[in-house]
């Protein structure tokens, strides 16, 4: 006996499907996709009216599993992301202790097969303990089975060091996702440089904190060969130097938050901390840029940098706020309602920024509907609006600047492996 998702709006970049299909799962894989498929027996989830994707893919999440539970957990995190539609996610090193040892995944892969209902692709950092002197062993990374390294929440400021490590994830074919930021320039700043934060009294980061060091991580890129991401991009020129990489043929892609593509420093009209992230919210110049970079494919995917953190830390002044807000419950429908809604991407543009690139990417065999294939798939009702609130969070964490935002897009149900996470209203 199977499961037979009836009559839904297909949406699949990578069989060019586009129409109203049924798709017929047997054990963790898609079978058949197909109209008119006779249910013969098979459980069937009726997706009338609504739309059926490849489960997305979240590049860029934080876990805070081990060390941080009180912030999320493998267990609440994976929770959230089934509820988001997120059916693959990149967990950032930057726990307590650093998953930046072959034993430290090995023991974060203990706790995901134990307690996550997504897949955990558990990222390794690029230094040892993410102190920026020495590589890790990034060649017993792979051996583990390890397919990106990062050095999330700081960057790596010893060019030597790190070019030695881009070096090593060359030889070793592993992604280098790279956070950008010169924290020489940061100079406790707290939010982005600029009329709005002089009136607010709180210290700039200007935009050369984040385009220096993608600069340098692009020239180094160029002479190591390695394949570069670039994480959260937040800035005109970076959009400018990514385009300029692609066109020079070096091995570069890069994402942007929904958050980035969606507010600028002009929607924090009070001391709120809810709207402090890592790059912070930029101008209405750079949100401009970095949309026009999703519209003509210069910026490949859309991830969340979701970051939770506990009430009280957010309750503090921004000046003294930890960085970062949570965001995979709410990517798809903020995507959809900013992106689709108002025509800068189609559907299909949408899904191959959320679930195709981010798959070919990191390398993964996900992100598509086609038969024989992992059933990893998400369905989504486009027409019913709703109000984002943050008591209805999965995650432990409920620091969003979205809370109350009216949108469209909600996801029903959410499958990994041909078994159901998640069904609207039931986890």
């Amino acid at each position: 006996m199977g499961i037979l998702i009836k009559n839904g709006h297909v949406v699949d970049p990578e069989s060019g499907k586009n129409d109203i299909f049924d798709i017929l799962i047997e054990g963790d894989v898609i079978s058949r996709v197909e109209k008119d498929i006779e249910p013969e027996g098979h459980d069937m989830v009726d997706a009338t009216n609504c739309v059926v994707m490849p489960g997305f893919v979240d590049l860029h999440v934080h876990f805070r599993e081990p060390g941080f539970e009180y912030k999320e957990t493998i267990y609440t995190g994976s929770r959230a992301a089934a509820r988001g539609g997120v059916t693959s996610v990149f967990p950032m090193p930057n726990t307590k202790p650093v998953a930046d040892s072959v034993e430290m995944i090995n023991q974060i892969n203990e706790i995901a097969a134990r307690d996550s209902v997504v897949n955990i692709f558990q990222v390794g950092s690029v230094t040892k303990g993410q102190a920026g002197i020495e590589p890790t062993d990034i060649a017993g990374f792979k051996q583990a089975g390890v397919i990106a390294i990062s050095e999330d929440g700081k960057s790596v400021m010893n060019s030597n060091v790190y070019r030695d490590a881009m070096r090593m994830a060359a030889e070793n074919d592993i992604l280098v996702m790279a956070h950008c930021e010169d924290i020489n320039l940061v100079n406790g700043g707290a939010m982005n440089a600029g009329a709005q934060a002089d009136k607010l009294g709180i210290k700039g980061i200007s935009n050369a904190v984040e385009d220096v060091i993608t600069a340098r991580d692009i020239l180094l890129a160029k002479e190591t060969g390695a394949r570069l991401h670039l994480c959260h991009c937040s800035t005109a020129d970076s959009v400018r130097m990514v385009a300029q990489a692609k066109k020079d043929g070096i091995r570069v892609s890069a994402e942007v938050c929904p958050h980035h593509f969606t507010l600028c420093d002009e929607d924090i009209v009070t001391d709120n901390a809810d709207f402090k992230m890592n790059p912070p919210l930029r101008s209405k110049s750079d949100v401009k840029a970095l949309i026009e970079g999703l519209r003509d494919g210069t910026m490949d995917v859309i991830s969340t940098d979701h970051a939770p953190h506990s009430e009280e830390e957010k309750k503090r002044p921004i000046a003294k706020a930890p960085f970062g807000i949570t965001g995979i419950e709410t990517s798809f429908c903020i995507a959809y309602t900013e992106l689709v809604l108002k025509g800068v991407l189609t559907l299909e543009q949408l899904v191959e920024k959320m679930s195709c690139n981010p798959a070919r990417i990191a390398g993964i065999d996900r992100g598509t509907l086609l038969p024989g294939k992992t059933a990893d798939i998400v369905v989504a009702n486009l027409d019913e609006e709703y109000i984002i609130d943050r008591n209805d969070f999965v995650s432990k964490g409920k620091n969003t600047p979205f809370d109350g935002k009216k949108v469209r897009g909600i996801i029903e149900y959410t499958f990994v492996s041909g078994k159901e996470v998640y069904k609207r209203r039931k986890i």
